[in-house]
């Protein structure tokens, strides 16, 4: 069932969909094409978006019912519940930072229980990208030779100033970790006390994930969809007036709240290459700045999915969602190797080997938040993200209804 399904997240999503290469209106993406403003009203694009992500959905629920089950087809199944995940979200965004133009009573329900299962049909996936995140990592570091390897513990081959910000090095085969190297055989133990712990979680998440698809929730949620298919939750005067007038400014609000939530970031630390930010302090300090980090990784996220439903384009703002997403990665890992080192009665080479391990992915973590201070545009919004047309106005007054405020629960996490 939820098989390898990547949340796009290459990224990272182990958690998003991949990103669009092109325009969103030169393509025909899994959920499909991205509606033009045009002559029409808020209601008719903000419906046209619904009706194409709710279709997505539904055509993958059927293709996943119809694959899941048998190992040859374990792939479509995987996909399916891929697309399924990324329509789920598209949808929940919309409603959110639309709201004003919906009935918020059903908006609000189906957009909480479609973020509910993005979330729970995300988890295995999550655990299967981290194991292989930190299994290629121990291999990479412990083919370095001995004599390479930074003063505290790190590959010197992790740099703050990489565009890549993932784990690097040639895919490596599970339980198997070159035994040479600077970390020996405390290496090997390492990876495996990993892959025990991690494909427990997996496993755990896996038949979560299949007792959700099964549940009677899960079944009201594709019933609210299917009716979302042919008809929006619209209400109110806001609806009918023109998309141009109406859909930027709610996308432009989306823009500003994100835009606060990074300047509460230290991004002038983080713009400085190698500034020692990520692996400086204790772990409940880390986790507390990643915290906040992945605040906006999710109001960024927001506005990305806000920005399709207008058919704009934004490539930086792609690429830094991409930076957060490894950043997000990167802060997982490391923390499951940190709780990893705590297990009782570990031996020391194991627990250096780990603790190395921990100070490689706070590398990539400085790493990812080094190239989202040089790739984020704070002056970007949705006036100038959106095509122009003969019928954009000069000026736009923002709508005096407000949108819903932002506050994201755990579903929300990936």
């Amino acid at each position: 069932m939820v098989q390898p399904h990547d949340l796009p997240l290459g990224t990272a999503d182990g958690g998003e969909e991949p990103y669009p290469e092109k325009s969103p209106e030169a393509r025909e993406g899994p959920c499909g094409l991205h509606p033009d403003l045009g002559e029409a009203t808020a209601g008719e694009v903000l419906a046209e978006y619904l009706h194409r992500q709710a279709t997505g959905f539904l055509r993958s629920l059927r293709l996943h019912e119809e694959s899941a089950g048998s190992a040859e087809s374990a792939a479509v199944a995987a996909e399916a519940v891929r697309t399924m995940r990324r329509c789920a979200r598209r949808v929940s965004a919309a409603l959110r930072v639309y709201r004003p133009l919906t009935d918020t009573a059903r908006a609000d329900q189906l957009g909480s229980e479609l973020a509910w299962l993005s979330g729970v049909l995300g988890r295995e996936r999550a655990y299967e990208t981290r194991l292989d995140r930190l299994l290629g990592a121990l291999h990479r570091l412990s083919s370095v030779p001995a004599g390479a390897a930074g003063t505290d513990g790190s590959a010197t081959g992790s740099a703050a100033g990489s565009t890549d910000g993932g784990a690097s090095g040639p895919p490596v085969q599970r339980g198997s970790v070159s035994p040479g190297g600077g970390l020996g055989i405390g290496a090997a133990r390492a990876g495996a006390l990993l892959e025990r712990q991690l494909t427990l979680a997996r496993t755990r998440a896996h038949s979560a994930a299949l007792r959700t698809l099964g549940s009677a929730r899960f079944h009201a949620v594709a019933d609210a969809v299917a009716v979302l298919a042919s008809e929006a939750p619209l209400a109110g005067e806001a609806a009918s007036r023109p998309a141009v007038h109406v859909l930027p400014p709610l996308a432009e609000l989306a823009h500003r709240r994100a835009a606060e939530a990074v300047e509460a970031l230290p991004l002038t630390r983080a713009r400085q290459s190698y500034n020692g930010e990520a692996f400086a302090h204790t772990l409940v300090v880390d986790g507390e700045l990643d915290a906040a980090w992945n605040q906006v990784r999710l109001l960024v996220r927001l506005r990305r999915y806000a920005h399709e439903v207008l058919g704009a384009d934004d490539p930086a703002l792609t690429a830094a969602s991409r930076a957060l997403d490894r950043h997000r990665d990167a802060a997982e890992a490391a923390s499951a190797a940190a709780a990893a080192a705590r297990t009782p009665r570990i031996a020391p080479a194991t627990a250096y080997a780990l603790g190395v391990l921990h100070a490689d992915q706070r590398h990539e973590v400085e790493a990812a938040r080094f190239s989202f201070g040089r790739l984020w545009r704070p002056a970007a919004s949705a006036h100038q993200a959106r095509p122009a047309g003969p019928d954009r106005p000069a000026q736009e007054q923002e709508q005096g209804t407000e949108a819903a405020p932002v506050a994201f629960g755990a579903e929300w996490g990936r």
